[in-house]
This record gives C-alpha cells, structure tokens and sequence, in this order.
C-alpha cells in the first residue's frame, strides 16, 4: 500500500522548472512592453486623450486675480489701490436645467441689479449652452451680499455666482497724476509710476479648477494667487497738494500755456512732489470736460480726442525741452571756478552791451550797464555782461563738459517714462555768438528735471545724485522687498565752489533779482530767469525761478516754471513769488524750521501775486533817458532775437546783393544789429505791468 502511493508523486523536474521560467518571463516581458506602449502614449498623445476624457465630464475653471500692488507717499498715505470688487456671472446651461429656476431667478436678478429683462432674455435665447456669462462687473460687496440673501431664501434662484476682481482706485482723484499715471483693462499701467513699474506692481492669477459630478459637487483644486508689490513713493502728499494748489491759483488768475514745479532733496535725489497745469482725474482720466468746454470736445474726431488726451497725460517736468534763461548762469559760473579761469575775487567792467561777431548782445541793464561789479554781483543781479566774459574764457569745449557733467543734454534716468534729454549745441559747432548767449542760458534746451538735479549738486557739495521717485518696496504683507537706495552719479563740483555758490545765491535773494523769493525764517538762494521762446518776434517767455533752502545746509530744492504767462507780466517775479509762497507752508512738513528771526516789522515777506499795472512816475525828461534808467527784465531773452534778427539780415543781404540791390535794412554800416527805437519802447512799455511790488523802490536792478 504504502509502495503504490509512493508510484503517484510527481517531481518538479528541470524541464517543468524551464517551462515555468519561460511563461514568467513571457509575462514580465509582456507587462514591460504594455507600460512602455502607456508611457509612449502618455508622452505623445496623452493631452489628446486627457482632452476627450474631460470633454464628457462637467469641468469648471476660474482664475482667480492677483491684487495690484498700492502706490504709497513716503509717509505711508495710499495715493493708489487695487479694492477687491464683484463681477456677477451666469450659467445659463444649469439656469435652464430645471423650469422652476428660470422665474425666480431672473426675478432675483433684476430687483437686485441694473439689468433688463429684454438683456436677461437675449443671455437665455442666445447662450443656452454657455457656462460662463458675465452678467455684470464691479459691484460692491454689499452689492453682492443683497442677491445672496435672496438666495438663501429660495432655493429655486440658481445659476448665479460671483467672481472676484479688482478695480483700481485713486482716493485723491488728481493728486499727483502726472506722477502715479493710471491703469487700463488687464492691469496695464499707462503712464507714470504705474507705467514704469507695471511688472513690479503686478502679480501672478491663481486659478480653481475641478469637476462637478451628476449630483453637482465640484470637487476642487485651488492655486492661490500672488499679489503684486506695494511701492513707497518719495512724494509727500501734503507737500504735493500745497504746490498743487499754488499752481491752480496761478492758472486761474493769470493762465499760461503750462506750469511746472518740482521740489527735491538734493542730498539724495528724492523728490517731494513734482506737478504741472493739467492734473487730472486719475479714476477717470479720459474725461476732457475739465480742460475742454462741451461743444470742443463733440467737435473732436477720434485722432484729436487722443492727442488732446495725451497732452493731458504728458509730464511737462520731464518730456517738454525748453532754454534755461538765467538760471543757467550758476552753471556757467561754476565751470569757471572749477578750471580756475576765474575766481571768486574776480571783477568785470558790464557796459550794457557786448559786441560779438558784429552782433550786439545787451546786457539786462542798458548802458551804461552795471559798471565794476564782483562775481558775486554778477549773478545777484544777472549780469549778462559778466556771464559772456566768463564764457569766452572757458570757451565753448569747457563749458560743454560742464554741462555734461551737470546732467544736461541727455536723460537723468529718472524712473518715470517719456523724459526727454534736451539738446546741445557740440562744441565744434558752437560760434562766438552761440557762446555767449549759452553762457547765459540761451539756444541750448533743458528739461525741468535736469536743471533741477544739476542745480541739487552745485548747492550740495558737488554730488550729482540719480532723480527718483520710488524709495521702497514691500510684498503684499508689508515686509520690505528692496530699498532703492541713492544713486549717485558723479562729482559735478568742489566744496568750495558749491561753498561759493550757496553764498552768492542766497545774496540773489537777500539784495539781487530774487527778492521777492523771501520766506521770513529761513536762508533761501536761488536764481531767476527769463528766456524768449520761439518765435523771437512774438516776445512770449518763459520765467522761472530755482532756489535752495537753506542756504548753509541745503535740505530742499524747489524749481518754478511759468511757460508764456498769458496775463499780468512776463517776467520771473511771477515765479518766485509762486515759490516763496510754496515754500512758506511745505517746509514744515518737510521738517525744515525757521533758522533766522522772524520779521515781525510788518513788511510784506511773502509777495502777493502781481494784480494790475504798477503806477510809476516820470524819471527822465525824455525817452532816451528814460531808457537809460529803466531795468528791461527781458533784455536777456531778446539777445537771441537779436542774433536770429542778425543772421536773418545776413540773409536777406545775401539776396539783395544777388538781384542787384545792396540796402542793408536793420543794420548799421558796419553790419551790427540794431534794434529801432520803437522796438525798445514798447519793451520798456511791457516791462513796466503789473510787477509784484508795492512801490518801484523796491523792484531789484532786474527782474532776471
């Protein structure tokens, strides 16, 4: 028995083990190959295939926005805002899955919101497949609170949900436009810093994505938006505001073609505010009713409409190219100190008149001019004289080194777009005649931002910083991302010059043309000036004044541009007495306090704007005399029209001597330019409206 069962077993022989073997590896070789087949599948055609597998299910995605970054002044106050709003959407398809949701809802919808019934009917006739329709953008929060509670109150109200968004805010409408710009759709900056920094300010959508099953559960994925960062600005609102205010009230009274203020530190290029004529309404800037009466603006075709749109929007601080005046003079005179062709101790003969090339070039007091006058003088009363004496000195390869250095000629890099560089004159093409009048600040053209930051390093010690606007940025939760820390560019000047300079444009103010720049407290230096636009025959000007605070250790810059006043004088009085008046309510809100005593005499500090002619009486027994003793505040303006006058006659000679005739009209016989006596009489007339003085004692020697 036990012999039998033993015959039954069966041993697992090698030839059975071969086998088993080779099935296993038939297996693992098949199971090989199919997962290679699924990843070559999934690698070429798996977005296909994923595509059609989600095509037959309900999927649902939504972006969820990112926050723009806030535009801050430097003490925190938001001059701009992303607020989170609403946008009401509509599934039309889930609306019309049931008849008992299409009535209460629609009803919900119009007693909720400012929607049409005849709209509500077209969204349902024409989009019945549509899962995602916006029915409305931007409501508020309590907006949408209002429909929820219908909601919740009838369950048949179905197919409406809500969107979140952002729209851009500026909660003081025209503060600082020309500087923060404004946003249009999709969170494109246009203009300003919203501009400059668009990709800094802007973040990165989020987005929820799922699918909702037969019972209509969305099972959901949710990658969070990053927001945008935050800037802090170096504006100050309150000073912003103040000059604002000033120009308004200038504009107002007196009008002008434009205007504008800049006010810096010039330790480190920061600026406080910066404004022009045009601020408009950053929450609605395409709206020209405040620039433009109703007929003016229907009568616009859409090309016109942009162009008066983008003249609006344009900076004139930065993109508007015009000639110094005699502001520039500082610059010419700091060349000089700095290549020792001249010195502070220096002295200069001004006879009224200098004859250059055949051209007479005046001085802005008539002979007998100035007489013996220091350096000092020479820019306390703007002596044009002394500045072409200086001038042909260095000559015309110095003094454009200078002027590069100073920052002219090319962009300063502020962080705003569309600053314009100016233009200069080469030195190989400048003539003797160029010369002189550049030392002054003609046929040369600047930008208000670089005469302001030119003129922050020759009252500074010398340091020539980088203009900006932004100084700080923070991510949405308020920790510190970057400091944009001073940029400084190069030395411009010495101490000693820069030294020499303060000095001397604070006695400008105390005893020279800027007087009525005066604020009782402080030590204020500046320089004015007046330059002749073009054309030179229409003798429209721009004025302007630039000063420091204080003088003997500078914490603020202000520079005044007055273009074509078009009431009351032309003269720079208008400008400086638009500074002293800024500087008089900024300078504690930039921590500045008075230094010297405060005139308690009752005198007039802070000069009224000018309001009508200034009555004076007869100081000569004739007009030649009276000439003689009248201070012509544009006689510097009008030295280029007296170059373009002498070229024109050189001109028109040339094609009188060609058909045969040789008169000379305007020229004296030995070819200098002359003007008539009429001409200068009606100048002396102009000069003489509406200057900002109680009595003509107390006009400076020059309005320039």
């Amino acid at each position: 028995m036990r012999n039998r069962n033993k015959s039954k077993v069966k041993k697992f022989t090698n030839k059975m083990q071969a086998k088993l073997l080779l099935v296993f590896s038939v297996l693992i070789i098949s199971m090989m190959g199919l997962i290679f087949r699924l990843i070559q599948l999934n690698h070429e055609d798996g977005e296909r295939f994923e595509k059609k597998v989600l095509s037959q299910q309900t999927y649902t995605s939504t972006t969820i926005p990112y926050k723009r970054g806030s535009i801050l002044d430097r003490n925190g106050t938001v001059l701009a805002v992303s607020e989170k709003v609403y946008n009401v959407i509509l599934d039309v398809k889930h609306l019309l899955g049931d008849k008992e949701y299409i009535l209460p809802t629609k009803k919900a919808l119009l007693s909720s919101y400012e929607i049409t019934e005849e709209a509500m009917s077209d969204i349902i006739n024409n989009k019945a497949e549509s899962r995602y329709t916006i029915l409305l953008k931007g409501i508020s929060y309590e907006d949408m609170l209002k429909f929820k509670a219908l909601q919740e109150k009838d369950s048949n109200i179905q197919g409406v949900w809500f969107e979140e968004d952002y729209v851009r805010k500026y909660p003081y409408n025209s503060l600082a436009s020309v500087v923060l710009g404004f946003t249009s759709n999709g969170n494109v900056g246009n203009w300003g810093i919203e501009q400059y920094y668009n990709n800094e300010l802007n973040g990165t959508n989020g987005v929820e994505y799922g699918y909702i099953d037969t019972e209509l559960k969305l099972e959901k994925t949710v990658k969070s938006a990053t927001n945008g960062n935050t800037l802090v600005s170096t504006i100050d609102a309150n000073v912003q505001g103040i000059v604002q205010k000033h120009i308004n009230n200038f504009i107002e009274e007196f009008d002008a073609v434009d205007m504008g203020v800049i006010v810096m530190n010039p330790n480190n290029g920061e600026v406080y505010a910066m404004a022009t004529k045009n601020e408009y309404d950053l929450n609605n800037p395409a709206d020209l009713t405040s620039f433009y009466s109703e007929a003016d603006i229907k009568a616009m075709n859409d090309k016109e409409r942009v162009d008066a749109l983008s003249k609006i929007w344009k900076n004139y601080t930065i993109s508007h190219n015009y000639e110094p005046g005699s502001t520039f003079k500082p610059f010419t005179i700091a060349a000089g100190l700095e290549e020792a062709v001249i010195h502070s101790t220096d002295t200069f003969n001004c006879d009224g008149i200098e004859i250059v090339n055949g051209v007479k070039i005046k001085c802005n007091k008539k002979p007998p001019g100035h007489g013996v006058i220091t350096l000092t003088e020479a820019l306390m009363f703007s002596c044009n004289d002394a500045l072409m004496e200086i001038g042909k000195k260095e000559g015309s390869k110095l003094l454009y080194d200078y002027e590069t250095r100073f920052g002219l000629g090319k962009k300063t890099g502020i962080d705003l777009p569309g600053e314009e560089s100016g233009l200069l004159k080469k030195a190989k093409e400048t003539t003797p005649v160029d010369l002189a009048v550049i030392s002054f600040g003609q046929t040369n053209t600047v930008t208000m931002v670089q005469m302001a930051a030119g003129f922050s390093s020759l009252v500074n010690g010398g340091y020539y910083y980088e203009p900006h606007l932004v100084k700080q940025v923070l991510n949405d939760s308020g920790a510190v991302v970057s400091n944009k820390e001073p940029v400084l560019v190069r030395n411009s000047v010495s101490e000693e010059t820069s030294k020499f300079l303060r000095q001397a444009l604070f006695e400008t103010v105390d005893a020279g043309t800027a007087k009525t720049a005066k604020v009782s407290g402080y030590k204020i230096g500046g320089k004015t000036g007046t330059a002749q636009k073009q054309p030179r025959e229409d003798k429209r000007y721009i004025v302007s004044f630039i000063g420091v605070v204080p003088t003997d250790k500078p914490e603020a810059v202000i520079y005044v541009v007055i273009d074509d006043p078009q009431k009351g004088p032309q003269t720079a009085a208008a400008a400086t007495a638009v500074a002293s008046k800024i500087l008089s309510e900024i300078l504690p809100f930039l921590g500045i306090y008075p230094t010297e005593e405060i005139d308690t005499s009752g005198n007039v500090v802070v000069p009224v704007m000018p309001t009508g002619k200034l009555n004076t009486e007869e100081k000569a027994e004739n007009s030649e005399t009276e000439k003689a003793n009248t201070e012509d505040e544009n006689a510097d303006a009008e030295n280029q029209e007296d170059k373009v006058n002498q070229t024109d006659n050189e001109n028109q000679q040339a094609n009188q001597n060609q058909a045969g005739n040789d008169e000379q009209p305007n020229s004296t016989e030995n070819g200098e330019t002359e003007k008539t006596d009429d001409d200068e009489s009606a100048n002396d007339e102009f000069n003489m409206d509406a200057l900002p003085f109680e009595d003509e004692e107390e006009a400076p020697p020059t309005g320039d």
